[in-house]
């Protein structure tokens, strides 16, 4: 089977409707949700292919193919991060030009988040945890599903 298109996302589906369904996953890690063309295998060993038409990354959730009885789904696996509330704006500047110049992509978040804070959240790296601990930026080490995947930063001198 090959899937050119995403169907919808189970996010969006009704509870009554999801309940109707039985779910097949794709399990992704986060780096794999930017390609276009890959070969899966879903959890109950179905190999499927993906070769998407339109650009876009894949999110948790994303319907790949669905029938009468059943859908199989993409499951984002949780990324490694350093969720970072700096307790000021100066703070706020200060770490995120530290780790701008390190190229190092971060996603921010408001108090409507699931964080429940305004918080920078950066893929796991030792020297950036080290970075943060000598400053005392309060941080922590957190598994998430993320909702966009890192990206690498293009980047020349």
């Amino acid at each position: 089977m090959i899937i050119e298109r995403v169907i919808a996302n189970r996010h969006d589906l009704p509870d009554t409707e999801l309940a109707s369904l039985h779910e097949e996953k794709v399990a992704l890690p986060s780096s794999e949700l930017v390609k276009r063309v890959q070969r899966v295998t879903t959890d109950h060993g179905r190999e499927i292919g993906i070769r998407l038409a339109t650009p876009g990354d894949l999110r948790d959730g994303d319907i790949l193919f669905r029938d009468e009885s059943s859908m199989i789904v993409v499951s984002v696996l949780p990324t490694d991060v350093l969720v970072i509330a700096p307790r000021s704006i100066r703070e706020m500047g200060v770490v995120a030009h530290s780790l701008g110049n390190r190229h190092l992509q971060a996603q921010f978040f408001d108090g409507a988040s699931d964080y429940r804070a305004d918080v920078m959240v950066v893929q796991y790296d030792h020297t950036v945890e080290d970075y943060l601990q000598h400053m005392h930026v309060p941080y922590s080490r957190q598994e998430r599903v993320m909702p966009v995947p890192f990206r690498h930063a293009e980047h020349t001198h």
